[in-house]
């Protein structure tokens, strides 16, 4: 997108007006791409998400193992390749808007005295800022898919929620901290910091779902931990954890 932008940009209208045409019509011509893309990002998560739960086999029974390896999770896959080639597109449409406001901004400073010069260098930054722009959605998107797909193997053998886990250093943001030994409902994921979705799901969010299994007292635990059961609330907790239930 940074060759289209810079190899037209002249600081007319005229060349604005061409590089947003070119940026829709590459949106279009980037479809099959795109998809072959989608496809390949969603199989990477899909054998992501099938080894935690072969992880987490080690502490359900036999059942439950396989109604797990036969959840329908074909619609979620497909799901998530359709978000992911709309936001493969999106990219150039979006640069195309930033663009079009940048030069308004241009000219509106012309008409008053000031000068243009500056607004051209960030007409010719679209490219890093669409790459910016793509990488915080491709961190945002692994772990939303990863959540989809272990949301719908959990709801498929009856769980009712997770624990919710964070990546436990000093970039976890407050919000989600707080959060940290949380059990959250399925059907009830928490709204932090004017956004809703659940561990792993929301912007540059590093945590993840301790799925609590039914019918046991063990949930999905990190390799190595020991299982106990929080007495009278029958949830479980690993490592001396405690939990604490999402109102």
């Amino acid at each position: 997108m940074g060759d289209i932008v810079n190899g037209r940009y002249d600081g007319s209208n005229d060349s604005v007006t061409e590089i947003m045409d070119a940026l829709e019509r590459y949106s279009e011509i980037i479809t099959p791409w795109a998809t072959k893309v989608a496809e390949s990002f969603t199989i990477d998560v899909t054998r992501q998400n099938e080894k935690q739960w072969r992880d987490y086999s080690k502490a359900i029974g036999s059942e439950l193992r396989n109604m797990v390896d036969n959840a329908p999770i074909g619609q979620v896959m497909k799901s998530i390749v359709a978000e992911q080639i709309k936001y493969i597109k999106s990219l150039p449409l979006e640069a195309a808007d930033r663009i079009y406001d940048i030069q308004n901004k241009a000219i509106e400073a012309v008409v008053s005295g000031g000068r243009a010069e500056p607004f051209a260098k960030e007409i010719a930054a679209s490219g890093d800022v669409a790459k910016s722009r793509a990488n915080l959605i491709a961190r945002t998107e692994i772990g939303r898919a990863s959540t989809a797909l272990t949301q719908a193997r959990a709801l498929s053998i009856g769980s009712i929620g997770y624990i919710w886990r964070t990546a436990d250093d000093g970039d976890v943001r407050k919000s989600h901290a707080k959060m940290e030994g949380v059990f959250v409902r399925w059907d009830n994921p928490p709204t932090l910091d004017g956004m809703t979705g659940h561990a792993g799901a929301l912007p540059n969010c590093r945590c993840y779902c301790e799925v609590i299994f039914p019918h046991s007292n063990v949930a999905a635990i990190r390799t190595g931990e020991q299982l106990r059961t929080l007495d009278g609330m029958r949830i479980p907790t690993a490592n001396g954890k405690s939990i604490r239930v999402a109102a």
